[in-house]
């Protein structure tokens, strides 16, 4: 997975065509882009090509169109958010087919430095059905004549556990197939954390349900000291050892599941760590009035661990030179059930020399909201994608580049 050439692998780029799959799958109200991360995670790639004088061709999805070239999902927006932060021209081209004779002849009229953004890639239905049909396999091919030196960068995390025409079939009609500075960057902390910790190694495990992270769970005690576990995800865990949950969370056809990971823990000499107490309410709203309890009564959900929990799980971080993290400890969204996300968050920011990487989807927008952005290692792009890495699977996206002994990826 570490073993894969990048943008610093290519020479010779001067009036070339580059293709780069980006991840240009930003939040939009009204046409207005709201947070531009994902536009400013894709400017190092970029600019490295265009300082090699590379004619740069970009594409991305966004959203999930479904094949219907619907304008609130155009990519119209993202042209002169890129353009004011690369200080250069950036043509776009709004066709609903994306590819075709006018996007192709955008394409040939490139100049050495120019950057040339395609429509969103999912505007054809045949982007997410690579494998599936020849339809699929046309469209790859014609993404990958845009670029006819036959140069593509993958800098799409995001997608990367994806299979789709813009990231993976085109790999198949290009001579030279890298990832950029980001994807390099995502495979790196998050496959040295799982596969070459520095110990004490923590895992933070939160979030909804336990279905989402069977196999996380399962791989990671595999490869950690420590596994912390809350969120709704607990309660499962919880009811499977007999304790009173009320009406928390729970999957019920998940309990011998949890039972199991608590023996193959044991087995394995990990400690798995689970709430002791918890901020529980009657009912799932900002304003529900609450209460802490070890042991949640009929008629209330737990909503957030207490501060027994709290003390508990932040004193396993002490020490710990490697954390992933992958969940919110709570509903974090409201202010009253915030506790347990925050404190976690604030110990983990505070280790000294220790790598943390923070593992896409809520504990992301946690990790923001509450302010402590700045003070991780490593924070995710790919929610989907960072957790299928943890999970050991080979991540399609990251396959299909060469690798560096020369050999292609495909």
């Amino acid at each position: 997975m570490l073993n894969k050439k990048t943008v610093d692998d290519l020479r010779d780029l001067r009036g070339k065509k580059v293709l780069v799959r980006c991840d240009f799958n930003v939040p939009l109200k009204d046409g207005v882009i709201q947070n531009y991360n994902r536009i400013d995670g894709a400017l190092p790639t970029i600019k490295k090509l265009l300082s090699q004088g590379a004619k740069v061709i970009l594409c991305s999805h966004l959203g999930k169109p479904k094949g219907e070239p619907l304008p609130e999902m155009s990519l119209a927006p993202v042209a002169p958010a890129l353009a004011e932060r690369l200080g250069v021209p950036v043509k776009f081209i709004s066709h609903p087919r994306v590819t075709g004779e006018e996007t192709q002849k955008a394409a040939d009229s490139l100049k050495d430095g120019e950057v040339l953004l395609l429509e969103n890639t999912r505007y054809r239905a045949e982007e997410t059905k690579y494998g599936k049909d020849e339809a699929a396999e046309k469209y790859a091919r014609e993404l990958a004549a845009l670029c006819d030196d036959g140069i593509f960068v993958d800098d799409a995390f995001g997608t990367a556990h994806r299979a789709h025409c813009s990231n993976v079939g085109v790999t198949k009609y290009c001579k030279e197939n890298v990832v950029g500075y980001l994807m390099e960057k995502e495979i790196r902390f998050l496959g040295q954390a799982v596969e070459n910790p520095v110990r004490p190694f923590v895992a933070i495990l939160g979030g909804a349900k336990v279905s989402d992270k069977l196999n996380v769970i399962n791989n990671l005690l595999d490869k950690v000291d420590t596994l912390i576990i809350g969120g709704g995800m607990a309660y499962t865990f919880l009811k499977a050892e007999g304790q009173s949950i009320g009406n928390s969370l729970c999957e019920e056809d998940k309990l011998s599941y949890c039972l199991d990971m608590l023996k193959k823990a044991k087995e394995r000499n990990v400690k798995l760590l689970l709430p002791v107490d918890h901020v529980a309410a009657e009912k799932f709203a900002a304003d529900a009035p609450h209460k802490v309890a070890e042991q949640i009564p009929d008629g209330y959900m737990g909503l957030d661990i207490g501060p027994k929990t709290i003390q508990r799980f932040t004193e396993a971080l002490q020490g710990a030179k490697t954390v992933v993290w992958n969940g919110p400890m709570g509903v974090f969204e409201f202010d009253a059930f915030a506790a347990g996300t925050l404190a976690v968050c604030k110990a983990v920011a505070e280790l000294k020399d220790a790598t943390t990487v923070v593992g896409g989807g809520d504990s992301v927008n946690a990790v923001k909201r509450l302010g402590f952005a700045d003070r991780m290692t490593h924070i995710s792009t790919g929610g989907g994608a960072s957790l299928e890495f943890l999970e050991g699977k080979e991540l399609p996206g990251v396959a299909a580049a060469d690798n560096k002994d020369g050999r292609s990826g495909r």
